[in-house]
């Protein structure tokens, strides 16, 4: 299949720069699988659609102030550096740009307070480094790093509490899961009274998510691993909803990639904990959920062809050409979603 038969035409305006200034004030676009109908609500409807019984699981991921600015201490050269991966003794897998000035013993100065060294040079402007400082890593990230808001976003974000979901609360990833972005602690509060489930798992954001695809065919499309983990208690509550036929509603593409890579290893849900490179496009059969919560992506994204594999692709396309006419606010800090099975 063609990564550019999931193209579409987008107009630059209709990419939101910024956040509704409340959450659940964001446009909601209803597309029902089934029909194709599509309704235009806003995000506090969503309890309309949400039943007695139902699950809604969430990615309770907390985005790192991951982007760090720093300069190459041989030759004074800029570097910009996202971390996507925290991993044990200080070892950071990074995206770098100007990356083909960071070879291996490259040491970079990112503040008085951190510096790093480059251990190992890996493909597509990936490195590993050794970070170098006194104190408590993540304090100092939250002093000089800068929250990683996509290259598209050009106004400086005001408020960095707007780039985490409210309900984030394990530090990991290097962009926010951002179908959550539109919940406010009202809505889950009344969405719970209705006698909805809600239930968190994690996966930590990283180049699997928001890489983009170079290839011409998806089948040649590379996905990098991302980290995840379903306690026990979680895995046990959801064996119970799909015993009851109860609905297992998704919050975004990652809480998907989650459900669906345990759903495809063991036939059930079961705790669990590693990484996972789950590439979901047309026709893959879902096994875990019911329906899904998503933002508006981008053309020929790997999360496009997740959803057009979770309807089709010439549904997605023409419920985002009805979004485009509508005036729909786009990509991360844009509308939402909802894709009822119903």
């Amino acid at each position: 299949m063609l990564v550019d038969e999931f193209d579409f035409d987008l107009p630059e305006e209709l990419i939101a720069q910024h956040p509704t200034e409340k959450r659940d004030a964001s446009r909601l676009l209803v597309l029902h699988k089934n029909s194709g109908k599509i309704e235009h609500k806003h995000f506090s409807d969503i309890i309309d659609y949400l039943h007695e019984g139902d699950v809604l699981v969430r990615n309770n991921s907390k985005v790192i102030p991951a982007r760090l600015y720093g300069t190459k201490e041989e030759t004074g050269a800029k570097v910009e550096v996202l971390i996507l991966k925290i991993n044990d003794d200080d070892i950071c897998e990074c995206l770098c740009g100007n990356a083909k000035a960071i070879k291996a013993g490259s040491i970079i100065t990112f503040s008085d307070e951190l510096k790093g060294e480059c251990l190992e040079v890996k493909e597509e402007g990936i490195r590993i480094f050794k970070m170098i400082y006194e104190g408590i890593f993540i304090e100092i990230l939250e002093r000089i790093g800068q929250m990683p808001t996509p290259p598209y976003i050009h106004e400086k974000l005001k408020d960095n509490s707007r780039y985490q979901n409210i309900y984030a609360s394990i530090l990991g990833s290097a962009a926010c899961p951002t179908a959550g972005l539109h919940f406010t602690d009202e809505l889950i509060e009344k969405i719970k009274e209705k006698g909805v489930e809600v239930l968190d798992i994690t996966l930590h954001v990283g180049l699997g998510t928001f890489k983009p695809v170079k290839e011409k065919t998806i089948e040649n499309h590379h996905m990098h691993y991302e980290t995840y983990y379903m306690s026990k208690d979680v895995a046990d509550k959801l064996n119970k909803a799909k015993a009851d036929g109860r609905r297992i509603i998704a919050v975004g593409t990652t809480s998907t990639r989650t459900l669906e890579t345990i759903m495809k290893k063991y036939g059930t849900f079961k705790e669990d904990s590693g990484e996972t490179n789950i590439f979901i496009y047309p026709p893959y059969v879902f096994k875990a959920i019911d329906c899904q919560i998503t933002n508006f992506h981008l053309p020929k994204s790997t999360l496009i062809m997740m959803i057009a594999a979770f309807t089709s692709k010439e549904m997605i396309l023409s419920a985002y050409k009805e979004a485009i006419n509508n005036k729909y606010r786009f990509f991360s800090f844009g509308d939402s979603m909802f894709i009822n099975n119903e």
